[in-house]
């Protein structure tokens, strides 16, 4: 992560890593967390290769989770259904609502993961259902 240290609350996104990881690797960065202070939410800078998606496939999280589709078309499974989220899309998922992500497309999803509350040391976030 890139700080300024003239103003503490600036996160910026390490695009140099983010350029040096293969194209074919999910990769993420936290840019909010407990590291940068925050008290209330947790916020991740993901990329997600084509074929590529969640790790934990079809699981549910202790806390709300949304997501903010930067580029790229992302899809999703929430509810037992399916769709396609484009650039632009805000995703809602309550805690405990079953979901996942995925890259169907050609080129790699970037988008915002915030999840809130944040969860204190040592309490699991996600809980994976199985392989999808």
């Amino acid at each position: 992560m890139t700080d300024n240290p003239h103003y503490p609350y600036l996160r910026t996104v390490d695009q140099a890593k983010f350029d040096a990881t293969p194209a074919n690797e999910r990769i993420s960065q936290r840019l909010i967390d407990e590291a940068s202070g925050a008290t209330s939410a947790r916020v991740v800078y993901i990329r997600t290769p084509p074929e590529g998606g969640s790790p934990n496939g079809l699981h549910i999280h202790a806390v709300d989770q949304h997501f903010y589709v930067l580029s790229g078309i992302m899809d999703i499974e929430v509810d037992g259904e399916t769709f396609k989220a484009p650039p632009g899309s805000f995703l809602y998922f309550p805690a405990g609502m079953p979901h996942r992500n995925w890259n169907d497309g050609d080129e790699p999803t970037i988008h915002l993961s915030i999840n809130a509350p944040m969860l204190k040391e040592g309490e699991v976030m996600t809980t994976s259902l199985g392989e999808s």
